[in-house]
């Protein structure tokens, strides 16, 4: 099944119910939870080689279930995980949607876990787009720098993680 056929086949005020159970902190950003849903609607899926795979995580130390990671696959290398959550809506609408996350997870649980990955760095497919350009960038400039001026604008694990701790 097609990502866009679950769009497709369900309302918005059962994803809208089911999205606020799985995420009650998204609660007030509904109504641009619900614009995506509408584009997404009007949207042409495009074709994919990727499919949409969701798994549940648990906390080490607790074992409780603690989030969905939503990933993709591509289906000609399916070992190899993606992070999707800058991929055009109109790809998204065309993935495949794992056999095992139809088994795990309900339709709306489908569709709410992906609008929150799909939306996760902004509601604005734009945005999102100009997101991943501006890290593109930033990747090939560093790329480009010579092993001095990359160390120099690089920070370590450790000391980003003391300046976590002072903010």
């Amino acid at each position: 099944m097609q990502f866009n056929e679950l769009i497709e086949t369900n309302n918005w005020l059962s994803i809208s119910i089911t999205l606020t159970s799985l995420y009650p902190n998204q609660k007030e950003s509904l109504t641009a939870y619900e614009k995506v849903y509408d584009i997404l609607l009007q949207m042409e899926p495009s074709d994919s080689a990727i499919e949409i795979v969701l798994q549940q995580c648990y906390d080490d130390e607790t074992n409780e279930e603690s989030y969905v990671a939503v990933s993709g696959l591509k289906k000609d290398n399916p070992t190899e995980g993606l992070a999707i959550e800058f991929v055009p809506w109109t790809e998204w609408l065309g993935m495949t949607v794992s056999s095992n996350a139809l088994n795990q997870f309900n339709e709306l649980e489908i569709i709410s876990h992906c609008l929150y990955e799909m939306t996760f760095m902004g509601f604005d497919e734009n945005e999102i787009q100009k997101q991943l350009s501006e890290i593109k960038k930033t990747a090939e400039e560093y790329e480009n720098m010579t092993p001095e001026e990359g160390k120099n604008n690089s920070t370590s694990l450790e000391d980003f993680l003391k300046e976590l701790d002072n903010e």
